[in-house]
């Protein structure tokens, strides 16, 4: 199978109950991640000629995974152009729940954000896999793609990130559930994809839907030199 491939104002995200995750081989764990990927980019043309291919490789993932991402797929396919450009830009830009930098949700705009973010750099040496510099290191389809087309060592590594960031997932899948976004269905499929929540993280979620990422305004030149919180501790490349 081929790897190739304006909301409501004023609505207040909640905590959503978990996911039961659904088991999956690590080839199809693969397509799953790389179709998220693809289905989270900003919705150009790339983006839209790409949905087609997408929707047939996910073709024979487990239903649920299967009918989120054929779903979204489909939508995009379906939608106007310009109206789905207005609210991605809209949701994911302007909204700081339903950010897709993963660790936004732990520092926020903190003086801990760019040690963090140099843990992510770090992650993608470990795997050999080297970034364009488009996005910031945590963004979330990067690291589906590395989970994806990373072999063994970046779906380990991809997988290590995406688990010890799940209080930033699973706030993301709240808030754009909140505002009925399209895009949630890519980030349930993501979710469905990964170990199920303990107690710990589902605590985290919980603050973190009713308070947001923390705030201290910073910059982010350098990824910085501060501690970081939950977001690297025991990773296997540290």
């Amino acid at each position: 199978m081929s790897l190739a491939f304006l909301p409501r104002p004023g609505v207040r995200a909640k905590r959503l109950d978990p996911l039961a995750p659904v088991p999956l081989g690590d080839g199809d764990r693969a397509v799953a991640h790389m179709a998220a990927s693809v289905l989270l980019a900003y919705p150009d043309d790339a983006t839209l000629e790409a949905a087609p291919t997408v929707r047939d490789a996910v073709a024979g993932l487990p239903d649920p995974v299967r009918d989120r991402l054929s779903g979204l797929a489909t939508t995009l396919l379906d939608g106007d152009p310009d109206a789905l450009q207005a609210r991605y830009v809209a949701t994911f830009d302007l909204k700081r729940r339903c950010a897709m930098y993963l660790s936004y949700y732990a520092a926020g705009d903190t003086r801990k954000r760019g040690a963090a973010l140099v843990r992510f750099v770090e992650a993608y040496r470990a795997a050999g896999f080297e970034t364009t510099g488009d996005e910031l290191p945590d963004y979330l389809p990067t690291v589906l793609e590395l989970s994806a087309r990373g072999g063994p060592d970046g779906a380990r590594i991809a997988g290590a990130l995406l688990t010890a960031h799940r209080d930033g997932i699973e706030v993301l899948r709240s808030a754009l559930a909140a505002q009925r976004s399209p895009w949630t269905a890519a980030v349930e499929a993501v979710s469905l994809t990964l170990p199920p929540v303990d107690a710990a993280t589902a605590e985290r979620v919980a603050d973190l839907v009713a308070a947001g990422p923390p705030a201290e305004l910073v910059g982010l030149s350098g990824y910085g030199d501060a501690g970081y919180g939950n977001d690297g501790k025991d990773l296997p490349w540290a």
